[in-house]
């Protein structure tokens, strides 16, 4: 398996945050479109038996990483911070981990700090965090409606005003996606083609509207996640399923989710669009293995079948890309 990573330049507002599963998900609709239905069938062969052929993550401000979800008693004490100012730090500096492991909160910034260091070569950039409390984004109500074609205006019900959350992010913003591929069976070229068409096309909710467009470039000299000499932990880069993996209780740090999925593309137009929820691990979950052995693997988790009544075919990605670490606590 080998790890690439692509740059995100945000064109317009998001109606879905940038996460591994639902980019999966849109990807694989657009691997069909390109290859056919056949092509795709055959890369799924063993999804659900540890064989993807693709994992994504999250897509992260450029240069940093989640912070890991751990109590705040495995963090060296930060005398001069407040306890609402530590919550605040939730990206830790990629350059930082190598560091102790008890210092990443130290370590970590907010989102403000952040802005500052992805945008400091912006001449904008002052006016940009000046806004929604100097945050690399920005979350607008968008007012939307349906008209009712008997009497010509909204209503009541299904004919109500509503509004729905959208994310604009500054001209200068990039971000970091990660992908794990098996190149015998999806080129780095390939992907990047489908990438570059899901930016184009625009990706997750109201994309048809004109939401969720991008422009993407591969980084060709990456040369991989970092991976601690000694590593005896995982942290996750994108929302896994670590049910009944070898986990160790006591060592196995994450925060649960509930994904309440829906099919896209022309299945998103069929009778029952929705899929049954799935409970997984957050981004930034630490797993330890029983074992003890922190191999360079690539990535955790497993391919989750079973996910939708009306597509039997359909599975979801509950793998993460990971990166190896040293965590200096005791159970």
């Amino acid at each position: 398996m080998q790890t690439l990573r692509f740059t995100i330049k945000p064109l317009t507002a998001f109606g879905t945050p940038l996460v591994g599963d639902t980019l999966f998900g849109q990807l694989c609709w657009i691997l069909r479109h390109h290859f056919g239905n056949e092509w795709l069938t055959e890369r799924l062969a063993g999804y659900t038996q540890s064989n993807p052929f693709l994992v994504l993550s999250d897509a992260f401000p450029s240069g940093f990483l989640p912070l890991p979800a751990m109590p705040v008693a495995c963090w060296a004490a930060d005398e001069s911070a407040d306890r609402k100012a530590l919550k605040k730090r939730r990206w830790l500096p990629l350059k930082e981990i190598s560091t102790s492991f008890r210092d990443w909160q130290k370590l970590a910034k907010n989102d403000r700090e952040v802005a500052k260091a992805v945008l400091r070569d912006s001449v904008s950039s002052t006016l940009s965090l000046s806004r929604n409390g100097g945050g690399y984004q920005i979350l607008s109500p968008q007012p939307h409606n349906s008209i009712n074609r008997t009497t010509g205006s909204t209503g009541e019900d299904m004919f109500a005003p509503y509004s729905l959350t959208q994310v604009w992010f500054h001209s200068a913003m990039r971000f970091n996606l990660y992908a794990v591929i098996d190149e015998k069976r999806l080129s780095a070229e390939s992907l990047h083609t489908a990438l570059t068409d899901m930016g184009q096309s625009g990706y997750g909710a109201n994309a048809s509207i004109g939401l969720g467009k991008f422009e993407i470039e591969r980084d060709a000299g990456f040369a991989g996640l970092p991976h601690a000499k000694n590593a005896n932990a995982f942290l996750t880069l994108a929302p896994c399923a670590p049910q009944n993996l070898g986990f160790a209780a006591a060592k196995s740090f994450y925060q649960p989710l509930t994904r309440f999925g829906r099919h896209g593309d022309a299945a998103a137009l069929s009778g029952n669009p929705f899929k049954r929820p799935l409970l997984m691990a957050k981004t930034g979950a630490v797993f330890t293995p029983e074992s003890g052995q922190c191999t360079a693997f690539t990535f955790i988790g497993q391919g989750l079948g079973d996910v939708s009544p009306s597509q039997p075919e359909t599975v979801a990605q509950g793998y993460a890309p990971i990166i190896g670490i040293r965590m200096e606590i005791e159970p």
